[in-house]
């Protein structure tokens, strides 16, 4: 599988940055974290925006390496670049923002139409506006279809997000899912926002101070115990799953989760479709019986692979999820739960690894 490599260091005053990625080259990686850790000059670093030392490759295209002594300038890199402000060029209309993106490249060389990014971004209807007369979100839709343009193999986005409120990143975010699934332009998207993060990651890069703490499948990662993500409130586990059907007189649409059936509020995707879903830590409690007479509809059989207590009164749970109650080890592969305990009811229950439980879902949030 093509990668890219990223092999970068950088030194200034009070910061450092030292990392070693190897990134799949499909699909999107995040890079998480908070500010001030050493996203955004990876980014610049991958751009050639920022001189760092070290090696820069995707694929078979080597756009940096130290060692051979190349440099590849910034204009010559077949990155798209989407800052935390369109900067769009304000003189210009909209269709003329893209076509200064689409001109740059050679016509032998150009593999996305004007009318392809147009429809991808859903910005027909602006392509007549100045950028002035444009709303937050409508102007970053137009410099990722401006870049998209460019023809990238490289598509890089710092924090596109940060600067709109929360009706605009609604907007925006599904957009950006189907950027990821139709372009087939690899992705490198920075934020120091989890609920992004969780939303469109598929592979998952965390850094802290200059350094890459954590790297993988973006599920794993945010599952895992020994990392800080699994501490925080907000944290969950993202899961792929599979629409079966709906249900319009409750509201509901059934899920298929390797076997397994997950009941959300009823969304638009089909029959078929795949989905992605988030499960908060705090809403997943679990029980040693399969309750017949609760109100929570979803009660999954689990085996607990994990256990951390994180102080007095809390106790997190790694669960991986089974296709039935039977016993032994759970698959490598099995989707995987968090489930926030208090430390009460875990020594109640004597819950420990290894152990085969149920998982009670109150909630699970379909994204996208």
């Amino acid at each position: 599988m093509p990668e890219l490599q990223a092999d970068l260091r950088v030194v200034h005053p009070g910061f450092e940055l030292d990392v070693a990625l190897r990134l799949p080259a499909r699909g999107v990686t995040v890079l998480f974290g908070p500010s001030g850790c050493g996203k955004t000059t990876v980014l610049r670093a991958l751009a050639g925006l920022e001189r760092a030392r070290g090696r820069v490759a995707l694929a078979s295209e080597v756009w940096q390496d130290d060692a051979a002594r190349v440099w590849v300038p910034t204009h010559r890199r077949a990155v798209g670049y989407v800052f935390q402000e369109a900067s769009l060029f304000p003189h210009l209309t909209v269709q003329a923002n893209l076509m200064y993106g689409w001109r740059r490249v050679p016509a032998a060389s150009r593999r996305v139409a004007v009318d392809e990014a147009v429809a991808l971004l859903g910005i027909g209807h602006l392509l007549g506006r100045m950028p002035e007369a444009l709303s937050g979100g409508e102007r970053q839709r137009v410099a990722i279809a401006r870049a998209l343009l460019t023809s990238p193999s490289l598509l890089l986005m710092d924090e596109p997000l940060s600067a709109l409120d929360a009706a605009r990143k609604a907007e925006i975010l599904p957009y950006l899912e189907r950027l990821n699934r139709e372009s087939g332009v690899p992705l490198v998207y920075v934020t120091h926002a989890l609920d992004e993060a969780a939303r469109l990651a598929d592979h998952l890069v965390l850094m802290r101070a200059g350094r890459v703490e954590a790297a993988g499948p973006a599920a794993e990662t945010l599952s895992r115990l020994d990392l800080p993500l699994s501490q925080l409130d907000e944290a969950a586990s993202v899961l792929q799953a599979t629409v079966m059907a709906h249900d319009p007189d409750f509201g509901q649409s059934r899920l298929a989760l390797q076997g397994l059936c997950l009941w959300v509020g009823q969304c638009a995707h089909a029959p078929g479709s795949q989905v992605r879903i988030r499960v908060l830590a705090r809403d997943v409690s679990v029980s040693l019986s399969h309750a017949r007479d609760s109100s929570i509809a979803n009660i999954l059989p689990a085996r607990i692979v994990a256990l951390r207590e994180d102080g007095p009164d809390t106790v997190t749970l790694r669960l991986a999820l089974l296709p039935g109650p039977e016993s032994g080890q759970a698959p490598a592969q099995a989707p995987v739960l968090l489930a926030r305990l208090t430390r009460r009811s875990c020594l109640h229950l004597k819950l420990h690894e290894g152990q085969a439980v149920f998982a009670q879902v109150k909630g699970a949030a379909l994204m996208g």
